[in-house]
């Protein structure tokens, strides 16, 4: 799957380039599973409930990929078993925060999934990558 950037980044990476203002890179990123898309506004629906949690993701260092500067996650990414049904997990987000904090990027997964009851969904390295040209 392929991210694009929410607004609230967009808006970071301008002002921090353009008119100077600092902006802070969190020093833990997370993937969240959605529902619904979040969209570059942050507006999707997250999962919750049933021992849901966010997961820390460590990403590569940029290498081209398709004629895009690109970074890929280096490990797989393993969320813990579902104590209850999550729904169908259509989109991903990256956020700033384990919980609340500001979406980063976001996209639909490849393959949407129905994770039920006694589920284990596990993203592999490689998968997650997040793009800019």
């Amino acid at each position: 799957m392929t991210l694009a950037v929410s607004n609230y980044l967009a808006d970071k990476l301008l002002n921090a380039t353009f008119r100077g203002q600092n902006y802070v890179s969190p020093s833990t990123v997370y993937i969240a599973l959605y529902t619904s898309n979040p969209t570059a506004a942050d507006t999707g629906t997250e999962v919750s409930g049933g021992d849901y949690a966010r997961q820390a993701v460590v990403f590569g260092a940029p290498a081209d990929d398709s004629g895009k500067r690109t970074i890929k996650n280096t490990a797989d990414i393993v969320y813990p078993v579902a104590t209850a049904d999550w729904g169908t997990v259509t989109h991903v987000g990256i956020r700033d925060g384990a919980s609340a904090g500001n979406l980063l990027f976001y996209g639909a997964v490849d393959n949407p999934r129905s994770i039920l009851t006694a589920d284990a969904l596990k993203m592999l390295t490689g998968n997650v990558a997040c793009s800019l040209n």
